[in-house]
């Protein structure tokens, strides 16, 4: 099981674990009392991964998702090797928290937040922040996120017909930065609306087949101002089991803002969530993101990576619009463990007269789920597509 692998690999997180752990109320005894427990002939019967540093160890991730209601900010962390098939072998890093804006009321979701940094084999170094805070009496949201990243990848072009040719493939690589922020009031029953805001930035240098930039700038810089709307009846935010997500988000990057390309952008997400039998859950979603007008390559629509057309290298497929679905089965299986398994769709078009049956892309997959923390999932996934595979790693579902 994934917590066994855990105990093993992450062997050099011990200090850190180990003084997490000892934080939470329910432990009942503390470092000391530890010890000596340890090394009592009481246990000298016990599995050697329940022993020692390697004890501590286990207790740790095996109480990582009790819900610690009075605790005013309830962190774990989690880290070790992995491996996806976009940036190869790597190293990754998790600090993940919930907490209540106001601990008195349970009704409502909870805040969360995590921190991610990654390092590979393949030169991709990323440092990610996500969150949602919920304010008392879930009267306001507050969604961000924000990251840095410097990448060596590959790069083949703008356009269905371009990235499916393989001859396009070329190397290149690119420092990116970006910060997300939407702060929503409730307008109604689960229906919340207010203003966002984005920053990015991406520097490419050492293009291997320049012109299939098409004479763009290699860096790039904007600044998008506009709104979310969004109707929310999720049980949960992170691995919900139930409700409806339906958000629509409106951006628009004008010159006025210092932007050297200027373009608009429309982005909708509708995502259902039931249960179908003991411990299934039914997950749908459906995934439009149209830009107009000037857009830079690196803020083109995209498909592959952790979230959407899982198995498809991130980017390969681009263009100014794309559209997805995936439906999948979520199924819980013993304790904290849990599989899934999906099927999709999707494709990139310069614009809605372009679309074509040809250019639709294949999806599936299937994947394995041990609960982090509650409501809070690390996944491991193996995706599917045309002439094309891939394996990610991450935290939280994919939607």
């Amino acid at each position: 099981m994934l917590r066994f692998f855990l105990i093993f690999t992450f062997a050099f997180l011990v200090p850190v674990v180990s003084k997490a752990s000892e934080t939470p109320d329910s432990l009942a005894i503390d470092g000391a009392q530890t010890d000596a427990a340890l090394n009592s002939d009481s246990i000298a019967g016990l599995p050697f991964y329940k022993k020692g540093i390697i004890g501590k160890v286990y207790r740790y991730f095996d109480e990582t998702n009790d819900v610690h209601e009075e605790k005013d900010f309830d962190i774990s962390f989690i880290g070790g090797p992995y491996y996806s098939s976009d940036t190869k072998f790597g190293l990754a890093v998790v600090a993940a928290g919930q907490y209540r804006h106001d601990k008195s009321d349970r009704t409502i979701p909870m805040s969360d937040v995590s921190i991610t940094a990654k390092a590979t084999t393949s030169m991709y170094f990323e440092l990610g922040l996500d969150g949602n805070h919920i304010f008392p009496r879930d009267r306001q949201r507050l969604s961000y996120s924000a990251s840095i990243s410097y990448v060596k990848t590959r790069f083949w072009g703008i356009g269905y017909d371009m990235a499916v040719n393989d001859a396009n493939e070329s190397k290149y690589k690119y420092v990116s930065a970006r910060v997300e922020a939407a702060y929503k009031w409730r307008a109604g029953k689960r229906f919340y609306i207010g203003p966002q805001a984005t920053f990015d930035y991406i520097n490419g240098s050492r293009f291997e087949k320049p012109w299939l930039w098409e004479g763009e700038s290699d860096r790039t810089f904007n600044i998008g101002v506009g709104f979310t709307a969004q109707l929310d009846t999720r049980d949960n935010l992170t691995a919900p089991t139930r409700g409806l997500n339906l958000r629509l988000d409106q951006r628009f990057n004008p010159r006025f803002l210092a932007n050297k390309y200027a373009f608009s952008l429309t982005e909708l997400t509708v995502s259902t969530y039931g249960g179908v039998w003991k411990g299934g859950i039914l997950a749908f979603r459906y995934h439009t993101r149209l830009t107009y007008g000037n857009t830079p390559w690196g803020l083109l629509s995209t498909l592959g990576g952790s979230k959407n057309m899982r198995g498809y290298f991130e980017g390969r497929y681009r263009d100014k619009m794309e559209m997805d679905a995936t439906l999948e089965l979520r199924q819980h299986v013993w304790r904290r463990n849990g599989v899934v398994a999906w099927i999709g769709a999707g494709s990139v078009f310069p614009k809605f007269s372009a679309m074509r049956w040809r250019t639709v892309l294949p999806n599936y997959g299937f994947g394995y789920r041990w609960e982090f923390k509650k409501n809070m999932n690390v996944r491991v996934d193996v995706g599917f597509g045309r002439h094309e595979w891939g394996l990610n790693f991450s935290i939280n579902e994919a939607f």
